[in-house]
């Protein structure tokens, strides 16, 4: 029992740094917003956001369940 719970207290503490590290660096992201330092088309823009998201639904269905779906027709 005491490993499982060192394994979720190592989860968390580096989880919990990862995480807030991931939401600083989108905070200085979020500063290129900014119309009067810098010039940005609308699909540049999506371009961005386009390829955090994948990276996210990546990042997600990793913590997912490990089997894998039979496929159905």
């Amino acid at each position: 029992m005491r490993n499982q719970e060192l394994k979720n207290e190592k989860f968390k503490r580096l989880a919990t740094k990862r995480t807030n590290d991931v939401l600083n660096k989108i905070r200085i992201l979020s500063n290129c917003a900014n119309k009067s330092t810098y010039a940005y088309a609308p699909e540049e823009v999506n371009k961005i956001f386009n390829i955090i998201d994948k990276a996210t639904k990546i990042a997600r269905a990793k913590f997912g369940s490990s089997k894998s779906k039979e496929f159905k027709l």
